[in-house]
């Protein structure tokens, strides 16, 4: 699914990204070679990077 029409940024890369990059969904959005266009995206993405991050917490404390 698309989250962000303007850049055409599907779900699985913001993900991605979000796994590599540490900032917040406009670092993450820079990452991916492209910048927020009309802001309407902006939410969401901001919600997919903290659930990423907070599953990639959950999967390092069950395992150290």
């Amino acid at each position: 699914m698309y989250i962000c029409i303007c850049n055409a940024i599907r779900e699985k890369d913001l993900r991605a990204a979000a796994r590599t990059c540490s900032g917040d969904a406009d670092a993450v959005y820079e990452s991916l070679g492209c910048r927020p266009q009309c802001g309407q995206c902006l939410d969401e993405a901001a919600e997919i990077l903290i659930e990423e991050r907070t599953l990639a917490s959950e999967l390092v404390s069950a395992h150290g």
